[in-house]
């Protein structure tokens, strides 16, 4: 009979994300050992807990998920497992911090269905913050050209140093979006517009998306009022909105939620497996 499967879920916030736990057991994982509060320092005997409990061909049966509300630190706490491992003893790890990961591929995913990344010029709103940043990455991995939108343009322009470093033939620029005369600017000439800003806040107004002649795609991931994209619906999902196939962050969530348990899931093919923003988008296309 095998062995259970066992998820050490880490977790850098102060209480471990109740969403992750119920999406875990959903996915069909037995057991989960939920940790809160956890810094880089405290992985390694976490991870070496897992490691020498079971035999070298159960190990597989033991996987890992790094979650919490920061990126940054989930990245931290990612390269602190990585570090960890030795020889054959390692786990298979997937890192989905404030859902950065799923969120971004299911985004990206959706626009796919209507455009040739390749040819195509995008604008990410909100594109230095966590899922921004993620979504900047695979399209820039697609081969799209990207506008990376900030309030802040020296902002902007750090993440696109960031991406440069991945996607080293990455096609970015950094572009100031302060107001709505900067936005509709950088929307010149765009084929697909991603929202991923803060909740309620509207990013780009109705008016000016119906205004660009070359949209032809539109995603917006905040589910709270005022949405990021003007005259969209949170459940739009490729429904046609003035010649533009728009989609709603409920309209993603669905296709990110069937992400999210796929790659928990696919933790348990093996033990050697490292699953960040690349590998959980490439999983994604599998499932479209």
């Amino acid at each position: 009979m095998p062995k259970p499967k066992i998820l050490l879920q880490l977790d850098g916030d102060p209480q471990a994300s109740v969403f992750d736990s119920v999406v875990a057991f959903d996915a069909g994982i037995d057991h989960l050992l939920r940790h809160s509060g956890v810094k880089s320092a405290d992985v390694r005997n976490l991870v070496h807990g897992a490691l020498f409990t079971r035999g070298l061909d159960e190990l597989r049966r033991t996987a890992v998920f790094i979650g919490g509300g920061s990126v940054s630190e989930g990245e931290k706490l990612l390269a602190a497992c990585v570090a960890s491992f030795f020889g054959p003893f390692r786990v298979s790890v997937l890192l989905d911090a404030n859902g950065a990961n799923t969120t971004a591929a299911a985004a990206v995913l959706s626009a796919a269905a209507h455009l040739d990344l390749t040819q195509a010029t995008a604008l990410v709103l909100g594109g230095t913050g966590p899922v921004g940043q993620r979504v900047v990455r695979l399209l820039a991995g697609e081969g799209a050209a990207v506008r990376v939108g900030s309030r802040a343009a020296d902002r902007a322009a750090e993440v696109c140093a960031s991406v440069q470093k991945r996607v080293p033939n990455a096609r970015l620029e950094p572009v100031g979006t302060p107001d709505a005369a900067q936005t509709a600017a950088a929307l010149e000439g765009v084929s697909l517009v991603v929202a991923a800003g803060a909740a309620g806040v509207e990013l780009l107004s109705a008016d000016a998306r119906r205004g660009s002649s070359a949209l032809r795609v539109a995603v917006d991931l905040n589910a709270v009022p005022p949405l990021g994209l003007g005259g969209i619906e949170v459940t739009d999902r490729g429904k046609e909105r003035d010649g533009v196939a728009c989609y709603g962050a409920l309209g993603v969530g669905s296709l990110k939620m069937k992400i999210h348990k796929a790659a928990l899931r696919r933790l348990f093919k093996s033990n050697d497996q490292v699953l960040d923003a690349e590998e959980v988008f490439a999983l994604g296309r599998e499932l479209v």
